[in-house]
């Protein structure tokens, strides 16, 4: 006997499916288990579909695709209906995907199984109910719901139409869909699913009053549903030639409208004869509307996206033109919430005298008013600086320029004296101040002269990879007293130095203090030295990197999709600003094979009537020692070094200059220290009572300094020490 006798006499039939050709091959009695006639045939694909229930199609469809996805077996309850509509009997299903190629070689599946007729449960009986055959209103309010959720989740116009492609409704899959946007009185695709690229043409830009659906849609507001390729024709001869040549069988257009106007049209295509029933108008409009609403956020996100895109780039210019000898990078991240606007900036500017300037600033504040009161800040100090003022007349001049226009502005803003834009709004009222700092750069020398307003002071990465906070002089924030004074720090960028800019925001963000978002600044920053005594072929590494190092160290790699390892926590905005002087060990240049160690220097002026910068000078000599390999002979520097500066303010009426300079490799350099005043008195030693509070400079460095002296100068004299390090501290001669 045949294995199809077999299989007829158990009421089991066979079919084969062949996706890529829509052709459905039955046996007899397959096909007599469909409600046809009992005799082998092959039929297209829709011929077949209309033998089962929409509700179960809908659902068999995904078992299919996941058992192609798996390479597992597709089982499904199917519910077979007469022409009529009516239930003629259920069957069970059990198919195995197959892959096979294409004669133009794309990938494609082909479904052999079985189709076998079973008994369904009657009513009052204990039978479960399979999945398969839900009810139809069940079905369509899970499908709404899944698709609410998906368009409400979608943040572009994109993203919105490709949720809207991928909407499997129940019962019926449309084949092609399309959205129609209104311009003026145009009629555009905005997109389109289910189509080849180029056919969108006849359809891109037609007039609202073409003889087309869409249009007419459009005009009316009202949904066209035609259920046959003879509806279309009879209502729309004048476009059916343009909708003939998809082959679709039938079409429903729903306008898309939002808050009582209609913003454009849906089209929903299908290949199969759907007759839109109410449940199914029902889905439609239900879909439209969400569509609507979707299409109508994103292009509202668009627009803000747009919109700070727009004052980012005016407020945010570019660093340029190139600086011979000297390298530029900078980065800007707005805070995480609203526009994505806020109060800091940087700029860099050329000056009359062939220098340049570097300001970098944060207004107080993350709203729009902080970055209206930015751009007109940063233009004014760019005007000033361009006039040639010195850095301490700059930020003297924008300081009394913001309090004059925060003062302005709550004058516009107050009810009793005419009202303004800022009525009500306490935040708008209340005055706001700003930090800035302000370095003038001479790119030949390195001198670099600053002049800072409340503002983080400047860090220098020197050519060995130390790292050290440069204190300078400074005055208030802009804008809280108009008339004040910034006095000027000088120092010099040596060649293979880096200095970093920042607002507190890099700093502070993610929880941290000054302090501690200063370590991880500074970790960042000296891990990042390209110089490498035992590295035999060290990678060149370049500033760009390193601005996006620091940026990273705050918020983790910048995705869509996923934060870093710090939660993405934009508490503040970020402008950081970094300036490297072209030389060996700086990264921006290729370094050489087997460098020589870098000297580390460092220069710094107290002057008399700033005391309180000696705590300054002593931590600054702790940083240039930090790998030092005695802590012993670091605190004995320390020591000296306050001494002689504070001998400097006490017993002369100068200043005190500092110069201190490390060279040699780990573990047998020699450390220099230099103090300079214009005293031509020179040092003595006395021999201070048990009492006495002070008399022992002398006897200090005597004690622990490896060499001392004092020089004399032209004007004044040069004391100075020398230090030499110790793998291991040196054995005490009473032990």
């Amino acid at each position: 006997m045949r294995t199809e006798d077999v299989l007829a006499a158990i009421a089991t039939g066979l079919w084969r499916w062949d996706n890529a050709s829509g052709t459905v091959t039955l046996d007899s009695e397959a096909a007599r288990l469909l409600g046809l006639p009992a005799e082998p045939v092959a039929l297209p694909e829709v011929a077949v579909r209309s033998r089962f229930h929409p509700v179960d199609w809908n659902e068999i469809n995904g078992i299919v695709n996941l058992a192609v996805a798996e390479g597992t077996l597709a089982e499904a309850r199917l519910r077979i209906m007469d022409e009529d509509g009516r239930v003629l009997r259920t069957v069970r299903s059990r198919s195995k995907p197959l892959e096979n190629r294409t004669a133009d070689g794309r990938l494609d599946y082909e479904l052999i199984g079985t189709i076998q007729e079973i008994a369904e449960a009657q009513p009052g009986t204990t039978a479960a109910h399979t999945p398969i055959t839900g009810d139809w209103r069940r079905s369509r309010e899970a499908f709404l719901l899944d698709a609410g959720r998906a368009l409400a989740e979608a943040r572009s116009t994109a993203e919105v139409l490709r949720v809207a492609a991928s909407l499997s409704m129940p019962g019926f899959i449309p084949d092609g869909l399309a959205v129609f946007g209104v311009s003026g009185d145009r009629l555009s695709i905005i997109g389109h699913h289910g189509h080849d690229p180029g056919d969108e043409g006849p359809f891109a830009d037609m007039p609202v009053q073409t003889d087309y659906p869409a249009a007419e849609v459009v005009r009316t507001g009202r949904a066209i549903y035609l259920p046959s390729p003879e509806d279309y024709k009879r209502r729309f001869p004048a476009t059916w030639p343009l909708a003939q040549r998809f082959g679709r069988i039938s079409w429903a257009f729903l306008p898309l409208i939002v808050a009582g106007r209609t913003m454009g049209a849906w089209m929903a295509a299908f290949k199969h004869p759907v007759s839109f029933s109410p449940d199914e108008r029902s889905v439609l409009t239900t879909v439209a509307r969400m569509l609507a609403q979707a299409l109508q956020r994103a292009g509202v996100a668009e627009s803000e996206r747009e919109l700070t895109t727009g004052l980012q780039r005016s407020m945010m210019p570019q660093l340029g033109p190139e600086i011979p000898g000297m390298t530029l990078a900078a980065r800007y991240v707005p805070t995480g919430g609203g526009l994505q606007v806020g109060g800091d900036w940087y700029d860099m500017i050329p000056l009359p005298s062939g220098r340049f300037a570097l300001v970098i600033g944060d207004v107080q504040g993350h709203d729009v008013r902080a970055a209206g009161l930015m751009g007109q800040l940063r233009i004014a100090v760019r005007a000033y600086a361009s006039e040639g003022h010195r850095p301490d007349a700059v930020l003297s001049r924008a300081s009394r320029f913001l309090a004059g226009l925060c003062s302005e502005q709550d004058t516009a803003s107050d009810p009793g004296k005419g009202g303004g834009p800022g009525d009500g709004d306490p935040d708008f009222q209340s005055p706001r101040f700003a930090t800035c700092l302000y370095v003038e750069c001479d790119p030949a020398t390195g001198l670099l002269e600053v002049a800072r307003a409340g503002h983080p002071d400047p860090a220098v990465r020197m050519a060995d990879g130390t790292v050290l906070m440069r204190p300078t002089a400074g005055g208030l924030p802009l804008g809280i007293v108009p008339d004040t004074d910034y006095p000027t720090t000088r120092f010099t960028l040596e060649p293979g130095e880096t200095m970093m800019l920042c607002t507190d925001g890099l700093i502070e963000t993610g929880g941290h203090d000054l302090d501690t978002g200063w370590a991880r600044l500074r970790a960042i920053l000296e891990s990042q030295t390209p110089y490498d005594a035992q590295d035999a072929d060290p990678e060149p590494r370049h500033l760009e990197r390193l601005a996006d190092l620091l940026v990273q160290a705050v918020h983790g790699p910048s995705s869509h999709h996923t934060t870093g390892p710090l939660a993405d926590r934009r508490e503040d905005d970020i402008a950081v600003v970094l300036l490297c002087r072209e030389g060996e060990g700086c990264g921006c240049e290729t370094p050489l094979l087997h460098p020589a160690r870098p000297a580390r220097r460092t220069m710094t002026t107290v002057a008399q009537a700033e005391p309180e910068r000696v705590a300054g000078v002593r931590q600054q000599i702790r940083e240039l020692l930090h790998d030092w390999a005695d802590p012993e002979q670091v605190d004995a520097a320390v020591l000296m070094v306050s001494e002689m500066v504070t001998n400097v303010l006490v017993h002369t009426d100068g200043d005190a200059l500092l110069i201190a300079e490390a060279v040699g490799e780990l573990g047998s350099r020699r450390l220099r220290v230099e103090v300079a005043d214009g005293s031509d008195e020179l040092p003595h030693k006395r021999h201070p009572g048990e009492m006495a509070s002070s008399g022992r400079g002398v006897l200090l460095l005597e004690m622990l300094a490896d060499d001392w002296g004092v020089d004399p100068r032209g004007e004044g004299k040069s004391t100075w020490f020398v230090l030499n390090e110790r793998s291991k501290p040196e054995p005490d001669p009473l032990d």
